[in-house]
């Protein structure tokens, strides 16, 4: 698949890059998508909530209320689930919830994601943008350029670029990460993908292997 490539203008240079079919041009693998997502979603989550139980509240366990001869039933702790106050009845506990996807299954749902925006129209692909300093109007102005400030947008750099990501971190729509940092759920919930020039290199080299 050829692509033109864009300036920060949106304009076209002139140039075309050529996108590795094996990388760009897949049949996409919807099952494989669903693992990868799934297990980035699960990675995400702390796994820190925990409530105290019966033996963890401070109460007394002194028998607050006679036997027998109240109408109601027995009982001997105000620890009880039952009373307010009380420990939680097998409440929630620390652990974790990663899980394991094979890396070939990672890289394939990587390459369908890719596949789906290419195929889509949803792939652009701009020479390296560079910022003297950080101002989030200067581009702004990019992203009306190439016509996508109503999208939500992922931005893939080669490297880190500090001014880029400070003039674009405050924008609700558009998120800004290296190559080595792009993963499929990021994909997925942009509408547009912008690859600058040097990224689409080092991406088609992680994923072919």
């Amino acid at each position: 698949m050829n692509i033109d490539i864009l300036n920060s203008k949106g304009e076209k240079t002139g140039r075309s890059i050529e996108l590795a079919d094996e990388v760009f041009g897949i049949k996409p693998n919807e099952h494989v998508v669903y693992l990868a997502v799934k297990a980035y979603l699960a990675n995400q989550r702390q796994g820190t909530h925990k409530t105290k139980e019966r033996n963890e509240v401070w109460r007394t366990t002194k028998k607050f209320k006679k036997q027998k001869g109240t109408g109601g039933a027995r009982a001997g702790s105000l620890k009880n689930p039952m009373f307010k106050g009380g420990g939680r009845a097998f409440g929630p506990r620390p652990h974790d919830y990663d899980l394991k996807v094979n890396r070939k299954v990672r890289l394939l749902a990587r390459r369908s994601a890719l596949s789906s925006k290419a195929m889509g129209g949803n792939l652009i692909v701009v020479e390296e943008i560079t910022m003297d300093k950080p101002r989030t109007k200067d581009f702004m102005a990019v992203l009306k350029n190439l016509q996508i400030d109503n999208n939500k947008s992922l931005f893939v750099t080669s490297e880190a670029n500090t001014n880029l990501y400070l003039s674009g971190r405050n924008l609700q729509n558009t998120r800004l990460v290296r190559a080595q940092d792009l993963n499929t759920y990021d994909i997925l919930r942009s509408q547009k993908l912008v690859l600058s020039e040097q990224s689409v290199e080092l991406i088609t080299k992680s994923l072919k292997n």
